[in-house]
């Protein structure tokens, strides 16, 4: 009844939510500790290895492409984790992408300014490793609550995001600057690690109890049937776009380290200021959103188009920016809206998806925002090049504008819907169609 209550009387996403949620459920807290540890190393990692390209370089496609190896074996990966996702033990799939991850971090300390190659081998082993990861853990997040508290348990996992990456990108920039890349890299090791340690001892189950099915489709198989999964719910398949169209617009993130470098000469602190502020924005950005989604989330379609809107805008202003303090702003308020964005539709997803295909419909989501999002990165990276940094910025911004535009004119049946059929979509018999893949 406590759970109930303080649900209740605190606010969807709020501050006193959040806060009671953390203190009531220690499952969810070690996850969102072990998510907080391991992300501040990944932003240590981050910094440093772009930070390392780029002065070995001097060119921002060599960052364009060090996005994209990352990306790319994250988009082949992700189906491929999004069917082990609902097929294994989720909280051991995660565990062992976590060790792995340790031992590639290690691996990391071998990279240089005349092995600077070895970073485009192992940045793939690292999101290889995490295309299972990923969605297994936002799969396994309602499992993990109470049904009244996920909204505010998805507000807290977009704002660890946030935290880490504005903390770790700050700190990540100030010792990779004191102390040299390796340091920021066995931190990174340490932190997957501990998540491991924090993610083994979790009591509850990640996913829901399944029956047995004769049914057991491969892989293949599983990824056409959450195809026609998401193609008979509207309001799942216009999820899944707003990423897409989000990516093709956020490869101009690989143009951060570029502005800090070459435009204001600012260097690694410069770079991790500027990273700080893109993760305050997307700190503040998922419990700014779900206050705006309204009451039951009934708003959350145009409230994403908003926020999607406003990352469009602000990045467009960016390439205005005569300071390196007014860049900072400019970036922060434009992650109100990237951070807004990514976890409204995340927690659409979470609502309208069953437990038993969950896993694949991450995947498939984490898969054409990465698709989108690679091929922007490297076409950011060579316009900067070939038109000025700048120029590219205010493009993609646009870009970003206009696909907000476009969604919100082409999901207008579905901004009348909202999620208020959620709980009857789940008794109807149209959420039984894909069988279970245990």
């Amino acid at each position: 009844m406590e759970d109930d209550q303080t649900t209740r009387s605190a606010p969807a996403g709020g501050v006193v939510a959040s806060l009671s949620l953390l203190r009531r459920n220690r499952d969810f807290r070690a996850l969102f500790l072990a998510s907080v540890i391991s992300l501040g190393g990944d932003w240590f990692l981050w910094v440093a290895i772009n930070g390392l390209i780029y002065v070995a370089t001097r060119k921002a496609l060599y960052v364009g492409l060090a996005i994209l190896a990352q990306e790319f074996a994250f988009f082949i990966g992700s189906p491929i984790g999004g069917f082990l996702a609902d097929r294994l033990d989720r909280k051991k799939l995660m565990i062992v992408c976590d060790l792995v991850r340790a031992l590639t971090c290690v691996a990391f300390l071998f990279v240089g300014p005349d092995r600077i190659w070895l970073a485009y081998v192992l940045l793939p082993v690292l999101a290889g490793f995490a295309a299972p990861f990923d969605p297994a853990f936002s799969a396994a997040t309602p499992n993990l609550v109470d049904r009244g508290d996920l909204p505010t348990a998805n507000a807290l996992n977009g704002s660890l995001w946030g935290t880490m990456l504005a903390v770790g990108a700050a700190l990540g920039g100030l010792i990779s600057a004191a102390f040299g890349a390796k340091t920021a890299f066995l931190v990174d090791a340490g932190s997957f690690l501990v998540s491991a340690a924090l993610l083994s001892s979790i009591r509850r189950s990640f996913s829901e109890p399944q029956e047995e099915h004769e049914e057991r489709p491969g892989m293949l198989e599983a990824t056409r049937e959450t195809w026609r999964f998401a193609k008979r719910d509207r309001r799942v398949l216009a999820l899944l776009i707003v990423k897409f169209g989000f990516g093709a617009a956020a490869g101009l993130l690989a143009l951060i380290p570029v502005v800090a470098y070459k435009v204001f000469h600012a260097g690694s602190v410069g770079f991790g200021l500027l990273m700080a502020a893109r993760g305050l924005g997307a700190l503040i950005g998922p419990f700014l959103g779900h206050r705006i989604a309204g009451a039951r989330h009934r708003r959350l379609f145009p409230a994403i188009g908003l926020a999607l809107a406003v990352f469009g805008l602000s990045y467009v202003a960016l390439g205005f920016a005569p300071a390196l303090w007014v860049a900072a702003v400019t970036i922060c308020v434009a992650h109100l809206g990237g951070g807004s964005t990514w976890m409204l539709s995340t927690f659409g997803l979470q609502v309208l998806v069953p437990d038993n295909v969950r896993g694949r419909i991450f995947g498939f989501d984490y898969m054409l925002v990465t698709l989108s999002l690679s091929i922007s990165a490297v076409i950011a990276s060579a316009a900067a090049d070939a038109i000025g940094v700048k120029l590219t910025i205010q493009i993609l911004g646009g870009v970003a504008l206009l696909w907000a535009i476009v969604w919100l004119l082409l999901i207008r049946d579905v901004r009348r819907i909202g999620l208020e059929r959620a709980e009857e979509d789940e008794r109807g018999a149209g959420r039984e169609q894909l069988p279970a893949i245990s």
